[in-house]
This record gives structure tokens, sequence and C-alpha cells, in this order.
């Protein structure tokens, strides 16, 4: 039997570097797990877009896909862009079993990489320091990763005993000019930012530059095609696949139930 394909779904951008760290995840997933069929698509601007990589696929032979969103922000819900998506990926391949992961998310694991981030850009800026912390992001996600990412802040405030803030990038809260202004008005004067994106794309470098405009003394490179967001990509795989399996339980539900289990069954 035939894995599933994995599709991971991201914002496509006009800049091919943004592109590149989506393809990098294709490779290093593709080096773990040589027996699935693993593509990368985009919602925008960069090809392929979703529907190319379902028409590959179909030519390939293969009739189940499962479409892992690359997004760090949202926990449960996808973007209902991403719903449409699915919707009209159905439609277009109705022989395809389509099904979508809950996205990446804010976990826990990325906190190691986004210190790994900073502490680079710390050395570079020659930076001896620090007394406050950003905690920058793209959006505010769905209800559970707004919470999520407070969390990861304040997890990320304590492991290194410094006070830290959240920004994101789409108006949904404090921008990272604010955070810095609020850490500011505590007295910190040597304030880092780490970046929760997976790639540069547009609100990235309009973030990194507005902190730099604001007097942050580094900010970190995106989180990239990082060990730790592929080992998430192939979970969200694994667990999402599941729902493709057929267990014949339309098999069994024509199947009389044995006497003994009535009383289980009412109770």
């Amino acid at each position: 039997m035939t894995a599933p394909a994995l599709v991971m779904v991201a914002r496509g951008s006009s800049d091919p570097m943004v592109a590149q760290v989506t393809h990098e995840l294709r490779s290093g997933l593709q080096q773990l797990r040589s027996e699935i069929s693993i593509h990368g698509a985009f919602l925008e601007q960069s090809p392929p877009s979703v529907g190319q990589v379902a028409d590959q696929i179909a030519e390939a032979g293969i009739d189940e896909v499962v479409l892992v969103p690359l997004q760090l922000t949202h926990a449960v819900d996808c973007s209902p862009f991403l719903d449409d998506v699915l919707s009209r990926s159905r439609s277009r391949h109705p022989k395809l079993r389509f099904t979508m992961s809950r996205p990446i998310g804010p976990e826990l694991s990325l906190l190691t990489i986004l210190d790994q981030r900073l502490r680079s850009s710390l050395s570079q800026a020659r930076c001896l320091e620090l007394d406050g912390l950003v905690l920058s992001a793209d959006c505010g996600g769905d209800v559970r990763g707004s919470s999520l990412l407070a969390r990861r802040a304040r997890q990320w405030s304590t492991h290194h005993r410094l006070p830290c803030l959240t920004a994101v990038a789409d108006d949904s809260g404090p921008s990272v000019a604010q955070a810095i202004m609020s850490l500011r008005a505590q007295g910190r004067r040597h304030i880092a930012v780490g970046s929760f994106f997976l790639a540069a794309d547009e609100s990235y470098r309009a973030q990194s530059d507005l902190a730099y405009r604001y007097g942050a003394v580094a900010v970190s490179e995106p989180l990239g095609a990082a060990r730790e967001v592929i080992d998430l990509v192939l979970a969200r795989y694994a667990f999402a696949a599941m729902d493709l399996l057929d267990f014949g339980l339309e098999d069994a539900e024509t199947e009389e139930v044995p006497e003994r289990h009535l009383s289980v069954v009412s109770a």
C-alpha cells in the first residue's frame, strides 16, 4: 500500500529565498522518509500551487494526500483560505482523498532553534549585554495559537531571566516597535528580538527593519529548515494520515451486534 503524499503548504513570495526554505524542508524530509512522496506548494506568487502539485500526485498514481500547513502561530484552526484550498482541491481531483493536518503551531521545541538563531545574531552584533527580549511573530494565529505563543514568551522569559513581550506583524496585537517601547518604559536599554518566522518574507523584513529603527541590539534570523521543524512536519503528517485509514467500519455497521454487547452499549 502506497503511503499518502505529504504536501507542505506555505505562503509564497516574490523573493525566491522564501520559497527555498520550503524546498530545503522537503529535501530534509525526503532524506528521512524516502518512501513518501513529499512536495512543497505555495498559496501565492511562488509556484507550484496546491492544484499543480495535486495534478502531479494524481499522475503518479497516488490516491491519498495529506496537506500540512507551515503556519507557526496557528495551533488548531487553519486560516479560512486554507479551508478553501482544501475544498477546491477535492473538487478538482474527486478521485484523490485529501485531509489537512493541524498547523505546525508554536511548539516548545521551536524555542531551541530560536535561541540558536538569536545567539548567532548577538554574536555578530558583538552584543555583551542584554536586559529585554521580544518574541516577534507573523500574526496572532487562532485562539489556541495566540495563547500558546504568549506561553512560549513566558517560558523564554523564565529561561533567560529577562522580561519578554510578544509582537505581531498583522496589527492583531502590539507591533515590535510597541513592544520595544514598552520595555524601554521599564528601563530596559539592551533589547533583542527573537524572530518566530519560518522564512525571511516581507513580514519578517518589515518587523526586523522596525526593530532596528527602534533600537534593538539584535534581531535573529528566521527558524528556517531546522530539524525541529522537520520533526514537527512529520508528526503532523503521521497523525493526520490516520484519518485516511479504512478500518472497515462501514462493513462492521452492517453486521449484527452480538447480544452480549448490547447491555454495554446501552449503559
